[in-house]
């Protein structure tokens, strides 16, 4: 038994290793001890201060040492260590260096579990698409998780996409969307110790290159003027808060997780305007608030008991409609989800001739490459008057404001 030499070279004496004298070896007072094994070269086992035990190989390769932990002590047992050490002599005899043989093999055991794990902790998410990306994974490659990446191939993603698309094309296209995103993040995230990629290229760019993904089109429906009144009456045999949402939804175009989100904080009753602060497009969202919605949320004002604005009497924000809905679908004869009542208000107002420029504003939709939107600064006072236009549209049209005739909407897709 000996300390380690500086130099690197193994002390004269070795001793065959058993598990007798491994657990006969008292630790160190301080430092740490090695004791060589003298049927494998370079084959030795550390002994630190606390009684840790661990086998290692140590050599010295292209005239510098090598030091490769195989494992501890007794978890590994004696013969496992020399067939390891073999393994990692073999490998050196073949010109390779195990140090980096290892961290080669490290590199290439990620997971695809590992990776999204990684991938949502580093990329800026709404909690929201960190949630779908999560329930994608779970819904569309569960059994995959434990797979190493470099598993993962091009014929195996094509199969599954398939498989996929028999129980929903739509959550198909999502889920291996996602992983393509997952699996670039990786290209960049992890690479050999030569510093390439453990990813040559992303497996999912064959649906891409064989043109495989499968169309699916957007949801274009809404709630025509002809449906408004009965839809409109229905509100009143349901849930009051719950209509009040749905009211204020249709009547701004706000998402459903934009409105529900909405505190009171947020609403400025005095100066008439709702200012949404976590949108999809990463920007406030500002709209004026006409008579009518201002009116509806100062009554709702009297009975909160709560930050947000739609919470129940106990302080919950509400998330279930479903019995509300299917209530007002059952009164009216009118089909809907909450989405269509943002449909119907973008509807309204590209029907009533509401500038573009305007119309975005109101949506906060992106103006993209349009240079010209660049220069154009939309007041959010300029949006009353829209905002207006499609309020008295709406209430015209279910009766509770004097109408001259209500013209036929000319579809537009959210």
């Amino acid at each position: 038994m000996d300390t380690e030499h500086s130099t690197g070279i193994a002390p004269p004496d070795k001793w065959t290793l058993t598990k007798r004298l491994l657990e006969s070896i008292a630790p160190p007072s301080t430092g740490r001890r090695f004791v060589y094994d003298a049927k494998v070269p370079g084959l030795r086992v550390q002994v630190t201060a606390a009684g840790t035990k661990s086998f290692q190989l140590y050599r010295w390769y292209q005239g510098k040492p090598v030091k490769v932990t195989l494992g501890r002590f007794p978890v590994m047992t004696v013969e496992q260590a020399r067939q390891a050490a073999r393994k990692l002599l073999g490998e050196m005899a073949e010109g390779k260096n195990p140090q980096t043989e290892k961290r080669r093999r490290q590199a290439e055991a990620v997971t695809l579990a590992q990776t999204v794990d990684d991938y949502l902790s580093i990329r800026d998410l709404k909690p929201s698409t960190v949630a779908d990306v999560r329930k994608m994974m779970a819904w569309g490659l569960a059994d995959w998780q434990d797979k190493r990446l470099t598993a993962i191939r091009q014929d195996m993603v094509e199969r599954r996409y398939q498989a996929l698309c028999e129980k929903s094309p739509a959550c198909a296209n999502r889920t291996m969307r996602y992983l393509r995103a997952v699996l670039n993040f990786a290209m960049a995230r992890y690479s050999a110790p030569d510093g390439s990629p453990i990813l040559p290229a992303n497996p999912v760019q064959r649906l891409t290159l064989t043109r495989a993904w499968k169309r699916v089109d957007r949801r274009r429906t809404l709630i025509k003027p002809h449906e408004l009144p009965a839809w409109w009456q229905a509100l009143e045999q349901i849930n009051p808060l719950h209509a009040d949402f749905f009211r204020l939804v249709l009547l701004t175009g706000l998402r459903k997780s934009e409105a529900l989100e909405l505190t009171w904080a947020d609403i400025d009753l005095r100066g008439r305007l709702l200012t949404v602060t976590d949108t999809k497009a990463r920007r406030p969202h500002a709209l004026p608030l006409t008579d009518y919605l201002a009116g509806m949320l100062e009554r709702r004002r009297c009975l909160a008991v709560a930050d947000h604005v739609f919470a129940d009497h106990r302080g919950r924000v509400v998330s279930n409609f479903r019995y509300s809905q299917a209530k007002v679908e059952a009164v009216s004869s009118v089909k809907f989800c909450i989405h269509d009542l943002r449909r119907t208000f973008i509807t309204i107002a590209e029907s009533l001739d509401i500038p573009a420029y305007a119309l975005k504003r109101l949506l906060n939709h992106a103006t993209g490459s349009d240079v010209t939107a660049g220069y154009i600064v939309i007041d959010t006072e300029r949006l009353r008057g829209p905002m207006q236009q499609v309020t008295d549209y709406v209430l015209k049209a279910v009766g509770e404001k004097e109408s001259a005739a209500v013209m036929p909407l000319r579809q537009k897709e959210a």
